[in-house]
């Protein structure tokens, strides 16, 4: 049983699906409708940088999606057989939009805009240089989650995401996240990476952002998705385009659950999946999650 798998942030580069857009008319017309709908020249950007630039949330966001999204396109135009049969989409954080995409619950154009204003909303609701996130490598997740909580004090720091049996991903205050990887590697954590983000994803300091999107996300139609899509948040199946807007709106504040979605996903029977988008982050993490699952990766071109 297969099930499709999107990336998220992280999976930027200058040049992503260049090659791409050169060689499918069908991932060529996916990126041109991003420029349309967001009134600049985001190919562009993708292809060429500057690099700080692209590296922006509000820029970052519908590059990978885009990027994934004309890489599925290319797929089921070209190469059918490798995504019939899909029994299941899932997307890491930003990916959960490209899932929907994929799953005809969120038309591309509706997407792009949403993400977006997504990256700008989360861009802006921490002023630069309050918030940072850390990769704590090598420590159960119960022992992150502890020393987040010791951690704290009148700051926030908390689990963002649970990517790994053994890798979480932490956010909150800069201060509160650096307290937190000290007692991670004071708890035996093998590795605190502080992360190159432009602000703490995945935490209530995203609560501003939460609110801002919200009416966005409910001015949008969600259809029933044609398949499942295990979310983010609940690391469950769902199909009702209202339940999966629910998804994404708690989403954005939440930690991403990844940990639970891939082994939800191999306890509905699924034992291959394919990673489509930019990179193959996600497939590294299933094969450190469940064995089991085969991965394959697809970034086209």
């Amino acid at each position: 049983m297969l099930a499709l798998l999107f990336p998220g942030q992280g999976s930027q580069f200058v040049g992503m699906g260049q090659s791409l857009y050169e060689q499918s008319r069908a991932a060529r017309a996916i990126f041109d409708e991003a420029d349309a709908v967001l009134g600049f020249a985001l190919s562009r950007l993708c292809f060429e940088g500057p690099e700080e630039e692209l590296r922006l949330t509000a820029n970052t966001q519908p590059a990978i999606l885009t990027h994934s999204v004309a890489a599925h396109a290319e797929l089921r135009a070209r190469a059918p057989e490798r995504i019939a049969g899909a029994a299941f989409a899932a997307g890491h954080s930003l990916g959960e939009y490209t899932a929907h995409v994929a799953s005809g619950a969120l038309p591309f154009a509706r997407a792009v805009s949403l993400v977006r204003s997504r990256g700008a909303f989360m861009q802006e609701a921490v002023p630069a240089g309050m918030g940072a996130m850390a990769a704590i490598v090598g420590l159960a997740a119960e022992q992150v989650e502890a020393a987040c909580r010791e951690s704290q004090g009148n700051e926030i720091v908390t689990p963002a995401n649970y990517n790994a049996p053994e890798q979480t991903v932490i956010a909150g205050h800069a201060s509160a996240v650096a307290r937190a990887s000290q007692a991670c590697l004071a708890r035996g954590a093998k590795r605190a990476i502080a992360l190159p983000v432009s602000a703490p994803f995945h935490c209530a300091l995203m609560g501003p952002a939460r609110e801002r999107l919200r009416p966005l996300l409910e001015a949008a139609a969600f259809d029933r998705a044609a398949i499942p899509i295990v979310t983010n948040v609940d690391a469950s199946p769902e199909w009702d385009g209202t339940a999966l807007r629910d998804a994404l709106t708690r989403q954005i504040d939440s930690p991403v659950r990844w940990v639970d979605s891939v082994r939800r996903l191999a306890r509905e029977g699924v034992d291959a999946a394919l990673e489509i988008g930019p990179g193959n982050v996600l497939a590294g993490l299933v094969k450190r999650i469940d064995r089991t699952i085969r991965v394959e990766s697809y970034s086209g071109g």
